[in-house]
């Protein structure tokens, strides 16, 4: 019974926070940046809350059935990236707005932006859909809720608190989901170790760094896929534009990382546990850390589980919706700073969360679905908006060209690892950036930024 009281509360209060936010908001840019007013912890809270989605805490976990103690460079590698951002912080909020794509298009023109408005959206149709699969496997695993079901339920949920209460409301509840997030892993991870202290030894067959389900050529992709659209990506970018301030964008930064090291230890911690008890578990469609855990867990602990994980899942979900919707809207409307332009984000909304759904639908793998969607964005994007952020400009026709190439050729390269040809698939994508960089540079010109 303490299960269902849990969700039932959750699920209100998420409601509730939407309708109390959206009565907070007096301007669009109150709705799209949160009137620009967030502090170190905010940030840093809304900054973990997003990156903690179902990727981090379930993609981790299932990975550490074929990866061992190397699936935790899932979220290592995503710290890494956020130390690079740390110096780049103060320029993103300074030479930025609301959207990625203005700043790209700033660098390289209104092609640029265009083609950044196009890409980003349907990438990240991928990225929201990934949050959904995971609040999908936890309800079929702990509630007995039908796969396509629980996608449904999870997918209205996060579009009608997203689409009501815009940033205010997701600024508001990332700091506590964060503290949701990081302190239920910690709890159950420090629950199980005590428990059965005599696994430990058991549970390290698996190395790291690297192992058979894991080497250094699959570091390499995950650092150049996955890792770089934390040093350049647009939901993240989105919560610095919320910062007050260049120092508070910066130090946000720092902190996320940090917390970020010992947090993809304790969840890889989870996952082999979960592998090491239950080896034959079959989880398309379920979650193998709910389905183990909740074996052995005693019901606080099943219950913070869920809690952390659901948090997880809205607060990645919302961020990359609003994201995507405004960015979208910024191809139809010039000043994103208006009551029109606010109505049409939210319809928007509506539309790609209902993408996303039909998408959960027919991929029901969360890194699959999340690494599919980035690495044609972080082939495109990575290195023009790391060099226009330091100031390098180019003749639009040739940065442009670098961009589709560069990402066209790294999403070849996913495509075919999925297929099963993993080695060419990788040369493929470390091609991508090649190819990027080789058309970027030549005949460009570096200019001061102020």
């Amino acid at each position: 019974m303490l299960k269902y009281l849990i969700l039932l509360l959750y699920v209100l209060v998420m409601i509730g926070i939407g309708i109390y936010s959206s009565r907070k908001i007096r301007t669009a840019g109150d709705f799209l940046v949160a009137g620009n007013k967030g502090n170190v912890w905010q940030i840093a809270g809304s900054l973990l809350a997003t990156i903690l989605g179902s990727s981090a805490i379930l993609g981790s976990s299932d990975l550490a059935w074929s990866q061992g103690w190397a699936a935790a460079w899932l979220l290592l590698s995503a710290a890494f990236g956020l130390l690079g951002l740390v110096f780049i912080a103060p320029l993103v909020k300074r030479f930025g707005k609301f959207t990625l794509p203005q700043l790209i298009g700033d660098q390289y023109g209104r092609e640029a932006k265009i083609l950044a408005s196009f890409v980003i959206p349907i990438a990240w149709i991928g990225v929201i859909a990934a949050q959904i699969i995971g609040g999908a496997k936890v309800m079929n695993s702990f509630f007995g809720l039908s796969y396509g079901t629980a996608v449904w339920g999870i997918g209205l949920l996060f579009i009608f608190y997203t689409a009501v209460g815009g940033q205010v409301s997701v600024i508001k509840t990332d700091l506590v989901q964060s503290f949701i997030i990081i302190l239920g892993v910690m709890a159950i991870a420090g629950y199980l170790f005590f428990r059965t202290p005599g696994d430990a030894a058991a549970m390290t067959q698996l190395d790291f760094p690297f192992n058979e389900g894991f080497g250094p050529m699959d570091l390499v992709v995950l650092f150049l896929t996955y890792s770089t659209t934390f040093l350049v990506g647009p939901d993240i970018y989105t919560r610095l534009f919320c910062a007050k301030s260049e120092q508070v964008a910066r130090q946000s930064v720092l902190v996320t990382a940090i917390v970020l090291v010992p947090f993809s230890f304790m969840i890889t911690y989870l996952g082999i546990y979960a592998a090491h008890h239950h080896p034959g578990f079959y989880f398309k469609q379920g979650s193998s850390l709910i389905s183990v855990l909740s074996a052995v867990l005693p019901e606080w602990g099943i219950g913070l589980l869920v809690a952390a994980i659901l948090s997880a899942v809205m607060s990645s979900a919302s961020t990359t919706l609003l994201t995507s919707s405004v960015i979208v809207t910024n191809t139809i409307q010039k000043d994103l700073d208006t009551r029109v332009s606010l109505r049409q984000t939210k319809l928007i909304m509506v539309g790609i969360g209902l993408l996303s759904i039909f998408l959960s639908l027919k991929v029901t793998s969360i890194v699959q679905s999340l690494l599919i969607a980035l690495t044609f964005f972080s082939g495109a994007f990575i290195l023009p908006v790391l060099a226009g952020l330091l100031g390098f400009r180019n003749n639009r026709v040739q940065s442009n060209l670098a961009m589709l190439l560069g990402g066209l050729i790294a999403l070849g390269g996913k495509i075919t690892s999925v297929l099963g040809e993993g080695s060419m698939g990788n040369l493929l994508i470390i091609s991508g950036f090649l190819i990027n960089g080789l058309i970027l540079f030549p005949g460009g010109k570096w200019v001061k930024k102020h």
